[in-house]
Formats: structure tokens, C-alpha cells, sequence
């Protein structure tokens, strides 16, 4: 079987993407490394999103949930039945390996995978970027007590916890471990907290800090990390700062699969940003019928798509696709 196309990522860019191809008759395939919308099974599981429920939807299925803004449990439940409803072909837990050409002539592409192989048109990379972290090459990093993934705030109570980052994620693991009985420190790059953080929870946490429940480093860097302390350099005070640590909670950010896409050919800008080449209009890459979907299309700037704002590259992508093989 040859397939129409290929999808890499199950999340909710990919079911999108696996929508619109369904909506037009193609033959696809949609192949997820882990579970259906992984990413957002692995994130807190207190977790509430900065978008409201009508901006998450896709496929036409209404997203009701309690709150103005739903949270993970929702969006699991709620992505859950859009599968249910659409009936997505869709193989969980199985890798992709490689993409390449199969016949340059007829343009088919091979596409490798922990369970197979397959032959497909074209191929639709939606893999985000939550699956690898930005580290932060110190001695120690690599120790247990540090992790890069934050799941539930009770396994930190009454500990000596250190959190890295001024981002949403930082703040909420910060704001979650303290009220769960930790003795929280706060140990950011940057003079003040991201202003990206979500604007009902900033009030918090400068409050926190403020009263001293929240312990606040700026300007300062992690240069290494113990079994039993954790020590950075303050540029304010101009020295090294040792402190007593349980656990450290890096939320350096996350970046996009880059070895991957460079692996099957597609060209990434030379600058820090790693952005991919594609067209903004058709999304295909400068792989003829490869085609990028989601937060991948940013690069390291994983700030600059949403599900909200990038649902619609299902439809440009689908609308090219469709042409091109009609």
C-alpha cells in the first residue's frame, strides 16, 4: 500500500492534520511515538492551559469544560473523543525512525518506524517539542533529584526544592510545590519574572516573593549541582550561593526534535533560532511533499505557535496536498 500521507505526531496539530486529510478521502496514516496526544498526557497534571476551550477545538467537536480555561484532565477527555468521533487511523507507540526517498522518480518516501515500514506521497511532520529539554550542561545535572518534567507537587512536600526558570512552568511548579509544603527557591536568569507568565498567576507569585514564603535568586546562573546542595552565581551579589536541596525542578524549555528533521533533509536556519525552511502558505519544506505542522515550524522559538494559531496549517497543508495529487 502506498499511502496519500503520512503524519508523524498524534497531538492535537497532527489529529487536526489527520482531519482535514480524512475530510478530503485521502489514504493516511497518522503514527504516534506514545500515547494519543502525548505531550499533553506528560505535562502537570494540575495544569491549566492559557487558552480557552473554543480555541483548543478541532474537527468541528465542541470543547466544554467547567472553568473559562480548561485543564489537562479536560483536554485529555476532551481530545479523547474527538478520536472517538473522527476515527482517526492512527498507530500509537510506534516510533518514527527515518524518512527517505523510496522512488525519486515516482516521488515516494520510505518512512521507517519501530514496528515497519511504509510508502507514502507525502509526508506531514507534526512533532512539537516537548520531548526534549533545554539542559543546562552543569556537573550534576544528571543526578535523579533533578528533573527536567514536572508531574505532581505532592512527591515534593517538605523538601528543600530548587526551581530553574521564570516561565510558566517555573512559576506554577514554584506556586504548586510551596503550597504543598515545600521550601521553594526560585533561581532565574533574568532580572524579573517572564512577562509571559499567565497574568492571573504573576500577582502570585510576586506577592510570594515578596513576603519572603518563596525564596528569589535573579541574575543568577546554576553552576552545580550536589547529591545535597545546589550552587549558583549571583551576578547581583557577586558570589557563589550554596543551599541545602532535595530536588531540583529545571524548567529550562524544551526544543523541537532537530537531529530528526535534519536527519531526513529538511535545512534549518544557521542562526540560534534552528527555524526550518518551509513556505508559509503550503507549509511543504524544501523536501518536495514534506510538510511541517504546530510548534515545529518555530524552531527555538517554541513561544511562537499554539494550538490556537497553528490548527489552521491542517488546512493549508490538506488544500496543497489535495491539489498536488488530484
Amino acid at each position: 500500500m502506498i499511502y496519500d500521507s503520512i503524519i508523524i505526531g498524534g497531538g492535537p496539530i497532527g489529529m487536526a492534520c489527520g482531519i482535514e486529510a480524512k475530510k478530503r478521502d485521502l489514504n493516511y496514516l497518522i503514527i504516534e511515538k506514545g500515547c494519543l496526544v502525548n505531550s499533553l498526557y506528560n505535562y502537570p497534571v494540575n495544569m491549566t492551559f492559557f487558552s480557552t476551550s473554543e480555541k483548543l477545538e478541532i474537527g468541528g467537536a465542541p470543547f466544554v469544560s467547567h472553568n473559562h480555561r480548561p485543564v489537562r484532565r479536560e483536554a485529555l477527555e476532551y481530545y479523547r473523543r474527538v478520536q472517538t468521533t473522527w476515527d482517526l487511523n492512527m498507530h500509537l507507540f510506534e516510533t518514527v525512525l527515518d524518512v527517505q526517498p523510496h522512488s525519486v522518480k515516482d516521488l515516494i518516501y520510505e518512512v521507517k518506524t519501530s514496528k515497519g515500514t511504509y510508502l507514502t506521497k507525502t509526508v506531514t511532520v507534526a512533532t512539537g517539542f516537548y520531548d526534549i529539554p533545554n539542559l543546562m550542561h552543569v556537573p550534576g545535572e544528571d543526578l535523579p533529584k533533578v528533573k527536567h518534567y514536572y508531574d505532581d507537587p505532592h512527591l515534593y512536600s517538605f523538601t528543600e526544592v530548587a526551581v530553574i526558570g521564570s516561565a510558566n512552568s517555573a512559576i506554577d511548579c514554584a506556586l504548586e510545590t510551596y503550597r504543598k509544603g515545600a521550601n521553594v527557591t526560585l533561581i532565574i536568569r533574568e532580572p524579573e519574572i517572564n512577562d509571559r507568565v499567565k497574568y492571573w498567576v504573576k500577582p502570585d507569585i510576586e506577592n510570594r516573593i515578596k513576603e519572603g514564603s518563596i525564596k528569589c535568586y535573579f541574575q543568577s546562573e546554576v553552576k552545580e549541582i550536589t547529591s545535597t546542595e545546589i550552587i549558583f552565581y549571583s551576578h547581583l551579589e557577586e558570589k557563589d550561593i550554596r543551599i541545602k536541596n532535595d530536588f531540583v525542578l529545571a524548567m529550562t524549555g524544551y526544543q523541537p526534535n532537530f537531529d530528526f528533521l535534519q536527519r531526513i533533509g529538511i535545512k534549518l536556519s544557521e542562526d540560534q533560532i534552528k527555524q526550518p525552511e518551509y513556505n508559509a502558505e503550503t507549509h511543504e519544506t524544501n523536501m518536495e511533499n514534506v510538510y511541517l505542522a504546530g510548534v515545529v515550524c518555530g524552531g527555538m522559538k517554541t513561544n511562537s505557535w499554539f494550538i490556537e494559531n497553528s490548527r489552521v496549517h491542517a488546512e493549508y497543508i490538506y488544500d496543497n496536498i489535495t491539489k498536488k495529487l488530484k
